[in-house]
């Protein structure tokens, strides 16, 4: 993981806006998250959580300043940002439903366990041996996330659904995130896979990760997150504690009454 002054957030985000036309989508929102904390961001239906996903990606055109530490990353494309250490889970499992289950994390680890093709060629040996350790480095990081041997070297489709949004998230983690984005990460769970979700989100933050999460389980969101973004119709409309949230006359109008 990149060394980051234990002082400054992991990630800062100030005033993103995201227009479609006259529309405003999102407006105004600003957050940070520390080393070894999560924040969830909580909302109705349409009320722009993704769209913050996306600003905060820089997967949409956007208004506004996002920090990785003390590096602005505003202007850097989506598509480096994740070896910057930030990454993201979206709401559906996304995996090669043709390859197996080790070897999907093969591919995501391609780039930093791979070899070129001239060296296959050239030193076929050593390119062996390095294949050897990336498949040793795709099982330890698949093990990690809570994925048993027993399902390595099957397809994604031959595991539980529970398992198949564990590997999403395994993915867009790969050999260790500074920042992970979750998007809706409970989706179509409940009972043991809910329970094994909350501690793989515990264990990822115990270990200093910052975690933020988009969530309509409220029971898991206010049992992990140290603190909490309320957005309505693209707005900011509270932050807190969960506590602080729960009892928030605004937050329990804007979304926890409608979702009663």
């Amino acid at each position: 993981m990149n060394a980051y002054n234990n002082k400054q957030p992991l990630l800062s985000v100030e005033g993103l806006g995201v227009s479609y036309g006259a529309l405003k989508a999102l407006e105004g929102v600003s957050f940070s998250v520390n080393k070894g904390e999560v924040l969830g961001i909580i909302g109705p239906n349409g009320a722009g959580k993704s769209t913050c996903y996306n600003a905060t990606t820089h997967m949409v055109s956007r208004s506004g300043k996002v920090w990785i530490g003390d590096q602005d990353v505003t202007d850097i494309p989506a598509h480096k940002l994740a070896a910057l250490g930030l990454r993201r889970a979206f709401q559906q499992n996304m995996f090669f439903a043709d390859f197996t289950i080790l070897e999907n994390m093969l591919a995501v680890l391609q780039r930093s366990h791979g070899s070129p093709l001239y060296e296959t060629i050239l030193r076929p040996y050593f390119a062996w041996r390095k294949a050897c350790s990336a498949r040793e480095k795709a099982r330890e990081a698949l093990l990690r996330m809570g994925i048993p041997s027993i399902y390595h070297d099957v397809y994604p489709s031959q595991i539980p659904y529970g398992t198949q949004r564990t590997l999403s998230i395994a993915l867009a983690n790969a050999d260790g995130a500074d920042i992970l984005l979750l998007d809706e990460p409970a989706a179509g769970l409940g009972g043991e896979d809910m329970q094994a979700l909350i501690r793989l989100i515990e264990s990822l933050r115990d270990e200093g990760m910052a975690l933020v999460v988009i969530e309509h389980h409220m029971d898991l969101i206010m049992s992990v997150a140290d603190k909490i973004v309320v957005l309505d119709q693209g707005r900011m409309i509270a932050s807190g504690t969960p506590d602080k949230i729960r009892n928030m006359p605004e937050v329990v109008e804007a979304y926890l009454g409608r979702a009663a």
